[in-house]
């Protein structure tokens, strides 16, 4: 059986158990939360109370926080792209309403709420150049990403592991410090996204965990080759209105790493995290290409350490678009 057809055949078995896929790792639309529930109602006495009350708490958020909100606010909204990656994976039909393509829609459906919930924040926090952000938005979808997955379920399944859970931590921290600035509304509904993100991250490295046991070389091989090209972020295309595509995203990384939500760091214990979760010191069966695969991803971890010591995070030196210069707000 060649490479191409033994993928499908695990990803028709791995079907197999897709309705106990989506019961265990995604939630009822009518039971889960919804960006209403956390934002103000116009229809309430209270409302612009209540938007004051966003503004005022926003303007107490450090530029750096607020730059990594809005990013990742972007990065959220450019879904289109994600769901049309994860559907044209090998094994996956996108004409079938059941399987593998019933996953990619409702992880999409839970996905959506983020961009939307994130999105009607920054709009009436007072504080964003809304236009500039919808700029960003249509040039990320419009530009694309390149995770150099091609169309592979072992190396896609290896990147949405590695992401969801970068994705998880970087909504949670942005919770945490939203927290301790006393902005509790934020704090809230960041996380509820994570919330979200982890139970993702957990479905993704199932997979994973899965396939190891059915095609534990050809596995291993996709998780180095992943690692050597290094997981990229899905906004690494980011760019603002006028600029080039990809110029932003150093600037976007660097604000993540003074605001301390995701760092070098976090890269090389997600990786330790990934390597202990499938417990790739264990794996049997392996071919001799994929032991000395497993050799080399044992090893990153140490290696990306020394090459973190080296690294130096850049001062601020950059003013995005995105933020307006500070005002009282539209409701004094």
């Amino acid at each position: 059986m060649n490479l191409l057809n033994m993928r499908v055949e695990v990803m028709k078995t791995l079907e197999k158990s897709m309705d106990s896929f989506l019961k265990k790792y995604l939630k009822p639309v009518e039971e889960t939360w919804q960006p209403a529930d956390f934002l103000p109602d116009a229809t309430k006495e209270n409302y612009f109370e209540s938007i004051r009350e966003i503004q005022g708490q926003a303007r107490e958020m450090d530029d750096d926080l607020l730059s990594v909100l809005i990013g990742d606010t972007v990065t959220e909204e450019a879904l289109p792209t994600y769901e049309a990656w994860l559907m044209n994976i090998q094994g996956i039909d996108q004409e079938d309403k059941k399987g593998w393509s019933q996953w990619v829609r409702a992880w999409t459906a839970e996905e959506n709420r983020h961009g939307d919930v994130l999105n009607r924040y920054l709009y009436l926090s007072g504080r964003v150049n809304m236009r500039e952000v919808e700029v960003s938005t249509q040039h990320l979808i419009n530009d694309g990403f390149d995770l150099q997955t091609a169309n592979d379920p072992y190396r896609s399944f290896t990147y949405t592991s590695f992401q969801e859970t970068a994705t998880n931590l970087s909504h949670r921290r942005v919770a945490t410090l939203a927290k301790q600035s006393g902005n509790s509304q934020l704090a809230k509904l960041c996380a509820f996204i994570a919330s979200d993100e982890a139970r993702h991250a957990k479905a993704y490295k199932e997979f994973v965990r899965q396939i190891f046991e059915l095609d534990p070389s050809e596995m291993m091989l996709a998780f180095e080759d992943m690692m050597k090209k290094k997981i990229v972020m899905p906004a690494h295309f980011l760019r603002e209105s006028g600029g080039k595509i990809g110029e932003l995203f150093d600037y976007f990384s660097d604000a993540a790493q003074r605001a301390m939500v995701y760092t070098t760091q976090d890269y090389i214990d997600i990786l330790n995290g990934l390597l202990k979760d499938w417990q790739i010191e264990n794996v049997s069966g392996l071919t001799d290409t994929a032991e000395e695969a497993r050799d080399y991803l044992m090893a990153l971890p140490d290696r990306l350490q020394r090459i973190s010591e080296r690294i130096r995070v850049p001062e601020k030196n950059f003013n995005f678009k995105w933020i307006k210069p500070q005002t009282v707000g539209i409701l004094g």
